[in-house]
């Protein structure tokens, strides 16, 4: 039997607009962004049919999430109402990241989140 780590990747899209609070607590204009989302889970040990999990079930959490946001105002969805949390890229990807990982599978892991704000420029967390 092969040894090692094993990881899966879904990647999404979706459009939402914010308006980031700055370091002199004014908010800079709203504007819109799509923003491509990557979400890689990962096992050290395959699943009965040898898989890390079920593509589908990761995809339908992500598509779950996305429903929440897509074409919103992210200062006006939870957690970044009123900036309680800022709602950067770095932030969303933390977002996306803490709830996938309450929904994985038992020996199932989050490796990270990939969020681009702009082409070019992404922010990833990892937990």
């Amino acid at each position: 039997m092969a040894s090692g780590t094993y990881e899966i990747t879904i990647e999404k899209i979706f459009a939402a607009s914010h308006a980031i609070r700055l370091p002199d607590g004014s908010l800079e204009p709203i504007h819109g962004h799509n923003w491509p989302v990557e979400v890689t889970v990962a096992a050290a040990k395959l699943d009965s049919i040898e898989c890390v999990m079920d593509f589908h079930v990761l995809e339908k959490t992500i598509d779950a999430l996305i429903g929440k946001v897509h074409n919103r105002h992210l200062n006006e969805v939870a957690p970044f109402i009123g900036c309680k949390v800022n709602p950067t890229a770095e932030r969303v990807a933390w977002w996306f990241g803490s709830e996938v990982a309450k929904t994985l599978p038992k020996g199932v892991k989050l490796v990270s989140v990939r969020v681009g704000e702009a082409p070019g420029c992404y922010a990833t967390y990892r937990p």
